[in-house]
């Protein structure tokens, strides 16, 4: 039985018509013509390729075989068009996790936008001093602005917040002992951990205190000669909470001073503003923790800040000027639109009075439960009438999430829809959205499918509405 698959696949795969033949087709020869013929022969390469995997792979009767060899002018165009989609799209986030990392994270505000492709588009000043007629430095572009927000006496930038942690190390204890809290060795996403870190950067970890309970005396016990940073790492991912005791960040910056040792502090998901003013838990601010005297801040700029992904690092302006000479800043550097992006976002926070409004990332955190009720009771109108009555359309109150890393404690009121069918599985709702272009990611919740409006654009409802109805339609 199984000679007689082996036999039935080989002689499919001997079936399969050459690529030169299949060229040679009336109805294949024109898409050269429309497309190109280099374009047509990746195509049709690819397709075959997926021809014989399948016959290859197949645990399955190869019945149909004509079927499955035979490949149509309509196959390869559609691969043709495959080919020439970005891969990287578009989706609607209906999740309610604001800050959804396997999503893009934040959005990026319509002014960011315009500036972007501006730069994009064109030539710019990127080192180029226009006033001197000499060449610039690409920080100083943000430079002024993160020291004027934040209250630091000297700032640049990396690609992300791990580069600006192991540029810092690897300038400041190269060699030498870093000194860091057990109950701050935090792993953030992808599994990258605090230790790996540091170990990368060239610094030798020296670990104090136990998970839940680190004391000053911790630290002053484990300086030695070879201590070149005291490290403090804001746990921004998670809490620790009960019996617990860890040192506060002016205790580290005095021990720091009276033992001549630069003290940094990794802010993880650094924000600009006190989200407690909005009734949200208190996040210590970048501006706090500069305040503080720490000699360097890190922290992120596509989390909580709302900007494009980037480590921000600022502080002191002797050290700082040794972190940009390092040789590995070069490797780490960011490029120009995501300077472009971070400029832009960070001139909107010069204005206090709007710049909640105008952030996405900002706006859905501060978005009241009253707010979201009103918009997902019209929204769920809209979609009533277009609906088969075999689904079941609630407004059921939930949480929405701040994701990201950030505010791990925070759950945000919201209210969703909570979608139910008669005759069709929960789990096949959801891969049927997902599969819709553009592809609308939801979450499963109590064999119900929800979609929490806190995380969807508002220009992005009717297209969440049409594809809704469309998935709904065809899955009675």
């Amino acid at each position: 039985m199984t000679e007689k698959k082996e036999d039935t696949r080989q002689e499919l795969l001997r079936r399969i018509p050459s690529v030169d033949k299949i060229l040679d087709r009336d109805d294949v020869t024109p898409l050269c013509s429309k497309y190109s013929r280099s374009m047509v022969l990746k195509a049709l390469q690819n397709r075959l390729d997926t021809i014989r995997t399948r016959i290859v792979d197949s645990n399955k009767p190869l019945d149909d075989s004509d079927r499955l060899i035979s490949l149509t002018s309509e196959d390869i165009e559609e691969e043709i068009v495959l080919l020439a989609t970005p891969r990287l799209k578009k989706v609607i986030n209906a999740t309610g996790v604001i800050l959804h990392t396997n999503l893009g994270r934040s959005l990026l505000p319509h002014e960011v936008l315009n500036h972007l492709v501006t730069i994009a588009d064109s030539y710019s000043n990127l080192e180029y001093d226009v006033e001197e007629g000499s060449r610039g430095s690409r920080y100083s572009h943000v430079e002024e602005l993160l020291c004027d927000i934040t209250g630091a006496e000297a700032a640049f930038v990396v690609n992300n917040n791990a580069a600006a942690v192991v540029l810092v190390l690897n300038t400041l204890a190269q060699g030498r002992e870093t000194i860091v809290s057990r109950g701050e060795l935090i792993e953030i996403g992808g599994s990258f951990r605090i230790p790996d870190i540091l170990k990368r950067s060239g610094s030798l970890m020296v670990e104090v205190g136990t998970t839940n309970k680190t004391h000053l005396k911790d630290y002053e016990t484990a300086i030695t000669d070879e201590t070149a940073v005291l490290l403090k790492v804001h746990t921004s991912n998670y809490r620790i909470v009960g019996f617990t005791t860890e040192v506060d960040l002016p205790e580290l910056v005095a021990l720091g001073r009276q033992q001549g040792i630069p003290v940094v502090n990794d802010l993880g998901s650094g924000s600009l503003i006190d989200f407690s003013q909005y009734g949200l838990d208190h996040e210590p601010t970048v501006q706090e923790v500069v305040q503080t005297g720490a000699d360097v801040v890190t922290f992120s700029g596509d989390k909580l800040l709302g900007g494009p992904q980037a480590g921000i690092i600022v502080g002191k302006r002797s050290t700082l000027e040794s972190l940009i000479k390092n040789p590995l800043n070069r490797a780490l550097r960011i490029d120009k639109l995501t300077l472009a992006a971070l400029e832009s976002t960070l001139r909107l926070y010069l204005d206090q009075d709007s710049v909640i409004r105008k952030i996405p990332t900002l706006r859905m955190i501060t978005m009241t439960k009253e707010e979201l009720a009103t918009r997902t009771s019209s929204f769920r109108e809209k979609v009533l009438n277009k609906i088969p009555d075999t689904f079941d359309v609630q407004m059921i109150e939930d949480v929405s999430q701040v994701g990201g890393g950030a505010l791990p404690a925070q759950y945000l009121p919201t209210t969703v829809i909570a979608l139910q069918s008669k005759t069709v599985p929960v789990h096949e709702l959801e891969k049927r959205l997902r599969e819709h272009e553009p592809p609308v990611i939801a979450r499963i919740h109590k064999d119900q499918l929800r979609i929490d409006l806190r995380t969807v654009n508002e220009v992005d409802e009717e297209e969440l509405i049409s594809a809704l109805c469309k998935v709904l339609q065809t899955s009675t």
